[in-house]
């Protein structure tokens, strides 16, 4: 039996890939605490926790009629963005993936109502939130890394289902696992022009949300994290729908769903500011192992 040993709600905005004289160019001289953050964060945790492998639940990577999870022994080559090919070229990649836990989440599919397919096809296209958090925190370390995708005709409660197949794959596959759930909280750009023309609106200021209600929303949010009270943050999806977290929020949900759903109560460190980039929110949340458990019932999930 295997066991969680952290998640995280990471942020995965191709701006971190930019050399560090232009993040600071378009953000008045300022580094980005993005990146401050995930070098820190890959200091404390994953060069020092004793984990296996890392899935990362994957918001760029749209599927339509199923949920698919990487399932190869090991992925290396050139990764150039189809979204943002001058920020993110040629990126060199190489890790080791974990094919018997991605066999042991599509397992479960029929059991908790969903579809799920292992795929290990050696052409099969990567996505930079992969990409980006790898560079940053699994590069040069021997661990394990897997993606899956994000399904777009999917709804919260197929979300949900996917995220307890992960869960019920821990009980089978010896493994310590880190969920990093990698997308944004409100995610609306401005329209092109406003982007090209107003170069302010990719500034980290948060006064830049594209809303006053998007902003309001997500800090709701954070706060929620902060006291571990997943089942607000779920009871509320439909009202948070309406200011379009990134990729439906289901990168969030199946992790909450793998780590005990509404009785998820890990409380979130916010380990990075929370920041804009061109109308969208940005921002790290890290969910240690309680002692007790992840859940309110004290059980680990």
């Amino acid at each position: 039996m295997g066991e969680f040993v952290a998640a995280g709600l990471l942020s995965h905005v191709p701006t971190i890939m930019l050399p560090e004289a232009t993040r600071r160019e378009i953000n008045e001289g300022k580094e980005l605490s993005l990146v401050t953050s995930l070098r820190q964060l890959r200091k404390d945790v994953f060069e020092t926790l004793d984990y296996d492998t890392v899935i990362v639940l994957d918001s760029h990577w749209f599927t339509t009629v199923e949920f698919i999870i990487t399932s190869h022994a090991r992925r290396a080559g050139l990764f150039t963005a189809e979204e943002l090919p001058r920020g993110m070229c040629r990126i060199p990649y190489e890790w080791r993936g974990d094919p018997e836990f991605a066999h042991s989440i599509a397992s479960h599919a029929d059991e908790v109502g969903t579809w799920i397919t292992p795929v290990d096809d050696e052409y099969l296209p990567l996505y930079y939130p992969s990409i980006n958090l790898w560079s940053y925190l699994g590069k040069g370390l021997d661990k394990q890394w897997l993606s899956m995708s994000v399904c777009q005709t999917a709804d919260t409660e197929d979300y949900l289902r996917v995220g307890r197949a992960i869960g019920k794959a821990i009980e089978d596959v010896d493994r310590k696992v880190i969920i990093l759930a990698t997308g944004s909280l409100s995610h609306t750009f401005y329209p092109l022009r406003e982007i090209r023309l107003n170069p302010a609106v990719e500034r980290s200021d948060p006064k830049y949300i594209v809303s006053d209600k998007a902003r309001e929303m997500d800090y709701e949010r954070l706060a929620w994290f902060a006291e571990g009270r997943h089942d607000k943050v779920l009871d509320t999806m439909d009202e948070f729908l309406t200011v379009r977290p990134e990729g439906k929020f289901a990168h969030y949900l199946m992790m909450a769903a793998a780590l005990g759903e509404s009785e998820f109560a890990a409380p979130g460190r916010q380990i990075s500011d929370y920041e804009n980039s061109v109308g969208t929110s940005q921002v790290h949340v890290w969910f240690d192992r309680p002692e007790t458990g992840w859940t309110r019932k004290g059980a680990a999930a």
